[in-house]
């Protein structure tokens, strides 16, 4: 464990001094302040504006920490030749590959509660100015501790988008790393179409080909719960949890299959 805590903490500390991960942040904080503004635009609907908003913010500035670092976790010590010096200290290659992950995981936590926390700073600045009667409107606080649940998905999410990335890290350029984990990220949010692609194939095979895709790929449409928390629909604890067992359960396997990569690769 002290050795999974030693690489993670440095990737955290390298993810820290990165300036691009800065201008994420600083980008997603400056578009939630923002939404404020848009939402006078729109009377009656700027609370929902500013939550929705708020939200795609979040989650896309994670994708982007959690696809444009993790691409990089495994290929820049090959690249700088310091997995040499790693590998012959007394760590395992899944040690290396467990402790990269936990690092990113680490910087993606730290970075979605700043961005958390300024979207709730500016809930709440909008929940203390409006007058009463337009917040005896709206269906939910502006400040609704229930949109959590919406943020502990998009986090398991990026949980999952950062192993896919690492994964495909262990044997592809960045480059390609960075092609084939969007590329999945975005059939994963259609990947209810490929269920039902039966209906619309004439073809057996392409339909079992369709279907068996459904099942082997990560379906990411599963964790966005934006519209309901956002409208203040219910959003039950027991689909919380069983999503979130589905994203860990996935998480582990793909750990699995990065250490099994990795170890097969000749750095000699």
């Amino acid at each position: 464990m002290r050795t999974l805590g030693y690489v993670a903490v440095n990737v955290f500390r390298e993810s820290v001094r990165d300036k691009v991960l800065y201008n994420l942040v600083v980008f997603a904080v400056l578009l939630m302040a923002a939404s404020y503004l848009i939402g006078q635009l729109t009377a009656g609907q700027d609370i929902k504006i500013i939550k929705d908003l708020g939200l795609a913010a979040i989650a896309t500035f994670g994708l982007m920490i959690a696809v444009f670092i993790g691409i990089g976790l495994v290929w820049k010590e090959v690249e700088r030749r310091s997995i040499y010096g790693l590998l012959s200290k007394p760590i395992s290659r899944a040690q290396f590959i467990v402790g990269k992950y936990a690092g990113l995981v680490l910087t993606l936590a730290v970075n979605m509660a700043v961005m958390v926390g300024a979207w709730y700073a500016v809930l709440g600045y909008m929940g203390a100015t409006v007058s009463p009667a337009a917040r005896a409107a709206w269906v939910a606080p502006a400040t609704d501790p229930t949109m959590l649940k919406a943020v502990i998905l998009i986090f398991v999410e990026l949980m999952l988008v950062t192993a896919v990335a690492l994964f495909f890290s262990t044997f592809s350029s960045p480059f390609l790393s960075a092609g084939l984990t969007v590329g999945l990220w975005v059939i994963g949010h259609f990947n209810a179409d490929l269920r039902n692609f039966e209906a619309v194939v004439e073809s057996p095979a392409a339909a079992w080909l369709a279907r068996g895709l459904y099942y082997l790929l990560p379906n990411f449409s599963a964790f966005d719960v934006k519209y309901q928390v956002v409208h203040a629909l219910p959003v039950p604890v027991a689909y919380l949890a069983s999503t979130a067992a589905y994203g860990a359960a996935y998480i582990a396997l793909l750990l699995v299959a990065a250490v099994a990569v990795f170890s097969r690769r000749d750095f000699k």
